[in-house]
């Protein structure tokens, strides 16, 4: 256990975390969540498309972060968001630069369906034929939804957690992981596209590094995504915290694994 010197920056942090907000879907804690880079550029991936499509549709925008920084974006650009304190955020971020954002219901996760082209799950608000390029970030989606609303010859990139993502998170936390997740790998999603009518112009698979600055920063991530380790409290795991801040002061990294794969199909 740290000592009482020590144990006073750690109460601050765990204290700090505890009441820190989640404003939209800026996961970086004021810069003290750093990310690696992924082996592949989703967003030149995204650009040069949409330097050729007349539209564009970002499903789970988050609070519209990522799509408001892309360097480039097609005329009509639509946004969708599925989880409620993020649409006004994304809304108001979005709105000045012509971008609506439609309030959507989420899809269930891609590892619980077997096949993935059941059609009547979370119907996206569009026509069909409606886009030329739909994007997605980590957000899960009915692959015959999606063939629905884009045209034919349109474009689907999304980039994606494998479902093993959260071991370490789990290690570190001092917590023991629940049943298996059903399984979501860039194979199970290649053949959920292909069945639902796309040819798969590009998949890779990779890994990225998150390296927490202290122990606050990695209590209000797992409190803040609550879906990497369902169940934690910053109280439960106040013990394991407390070890895992005593080894950062001593110079070990806080740092988790994600494996992530991104595909580009055509319909």
């Amino acid at each position: 256990m740290p000592q009482t010197g020590a144990m006073t920056e750690f109460e601050r942090l765990l204290a700090e975390a505890a009441r820190k907000p989640l404003v939209g879907w800026d996961l970086s804690c004021d810069g003290r969540i750093a990310t690696t880079a992924v082996p592949w550029d989703f967003e030149q991936a995204v650009v040069h498309r949409a330097r050729q499509s007349p539209d564009l549709l970002d499903m789970g925008t988050g609070g519209g972060e990522w799509l408001g920084r892309l360097p480039l974006r097609p005329a009509r650009t639509v946004a969708t968001e599925g989880w409620a304190p993020n649409i006004a955020v994304a809304r108001e971020r979005l709105a000045p630069l012509g971008i609506e954002v439609v309030a959507v219901e989420g899809a269930p996760d891609n590892g619980t369906r077997d096949d993935g082209d059941a059609q009547d799950d979370a119907p996206l608000p569009f026509a069909d034929g409606e886009f030329h390029l739909v994007v997605n970030r980590h957000e899960s989606f009915v692959p015959a939804e999606v063939a629905r609303v884009l045209a034919r010859g349109g474009h689907f990139l999304t980039q994606q957690v494998a479902s093993d993502f959260n071991a370490d998170h789990h290690r570190l936390a001092g917590m023991a992981l629940a049943e298996p997740p059903p399984e979501w790998r860039l194979d199970i999603a290649r053949r959920q596209l292909e069945r639902a009518g796309f040819e798969i112009l590009q998949a890779e698979a990779g890994a990225e590094r998150l390296r927490f600055a202290d122990v606050g920063a990695f209590a209000w991530y797992l409190k803040n995504v609550p879906y990497v380790c369902p169940g934690f409290t910053i109280e439960g795991t106040r013990d394991a915290l407390a070890r895992l801040h005593c080894r950062q002061q001593a110079g070990e990294a806080i740092e988790v694994r994600q494996t992530l794969f991104w595909l580009e199909a055509r319909r």
